[in-house]
């Protein structure tokens, strides 16, 4: 996964060392024994934010880089073949965060655009909403307004007269049934879904070291946790979305780290390294040698890291014709 799903206690329990210890921001921020997920139930307007807006800023340019620009031509196909508002496409952005899907798409996607962003973070919906951009990609206006709630909750109803539905590093976070329901609210509405950065449970490292594999298996069963489909998510929505009529493309969408990126790869080793160790503590005294010599590579810009995810297009079938 692109963001470690880790909570605090990850931080206070994981890998220490001479280079610091895993450290909130990669990861979500959420109390002591609360789930790390998305799903936005209703809760405390004072809840603290899940995810650290520094992580969320910190990864964008990498995730702008990564997402599969192979999949718009035909996202844009069945935009242009849909139904438009009166003001314009009207773009669901489920766990908008910061709002970078936003800052990706709409300036590459044609006409007039009114965005409602999704997150259960007040203060991330207020920096979403400030940085979004104003104009598509003809110049045409942008406009966006917010909603908390439950994203994994959607019904039909919420996504009345949507055009298209976005989510960014949310399908790993979510279990099956999260997804099912996901899948029926976009068949619901009859709206294609743009489902970007899923993790694929799959890093390499360069150079390689022997506890890469045993670092990575560790991290994959912590995210699976709770019954979170971590790297089965997009097979799991592929499938749930086929069931439902869509035509479903997937393409991969990996992070590539190198010298250019040493904070963001710096911050995803403490994250990545501190949930195998939550996962496996009889991992910590190696894995903390380990994490000392991969960021003193990292800094001398030695190391090369790539993240892999994949990207899912979700295109239902057409009102009234044929699949």
């Amino acid at each position: 996964m692109t963001r470690p799903d880790t909570d605090t206690s990850a931080g206070d329990k994981g890998v220490q060392g001479a280079r610091g210890a895993v450290i909130a921001g990669a990861g979500p921020v959420v109390r002591a024994g609360e789930r790390a997920t998305v799903r936005l139930r209703d809760g405390d307007p004072e809840d603290g934010p899940r995810y650290a807006p520094e992580w969320l800023q910190l990864r964008e340019p990498a995730d702008a880089a990564a997402r599969a620009a192979d999949l718009l031509d035909p996202l844009r196909i069945r935009l242009s073949e849909g139904p438009v508002t009166a003001g314009g496409l009207a773009v669901h952005d489920l766990g908008c965060g910061t709002g970078s899907m936003g800052r990706w798409l709409a300036p590459r996607l044609d006409g007039a655009q009114h965005w409602i962003l999704h997150d259960r973070d007040p203060y991330l919906l207020h920096f979403a909403a400030v940085a979004s951009p104003r104009t598509a990609a003809d110049g045409s206006g942008v406009t966006v307004e917010t909603r908390r709630g439950d994203v994994a909750r959607l019904t039909p109803d919420a996504l009345s007269g949507a055009s298209l539905v976005t989510a960014s590093a949310l399908l790993d976070v979510l279990t099956r049934e999260e997804i099912e329901n996901l899948a029926d609210a976009c068949a619901g509405a009859g709206c294609p879904a743009l489902l970007t950065l899923s993790v694929a449970g799959r890093v390499e490292l360069t150079p390689a070291d022997p506890l890469d594999t045993e670092i990575a298996d560790a991290f994959n069963a912590h995210q699976r946790r709770g019954g979170l489909l971590g790297p089965d998510a997009v097979t799991v929505a592929g499938e749930a979305f086929a069931a439902r009529g869509a035509t479903v493309r997937v393409h991969p969408s990996p992070w590539r780290l190198g010298p250019g990126e040493a904070a963001l790869t710096g911050q995803w080793l403490r994250g990545w390294v501190g949930a195998a160790v939550e996962q496996r503590p009889e991992l910590r005294d190696r894995a903390e040698r380990y994490l000392d010599a991969r960021l003193a590579a990292c800094e001398a810009g030695e190391l090369r890291v790539t993240v892999h995810h994949t990207d899912l297009l979700a295109l239902p079938r057409p009102t009234g014709g044929p699949a």
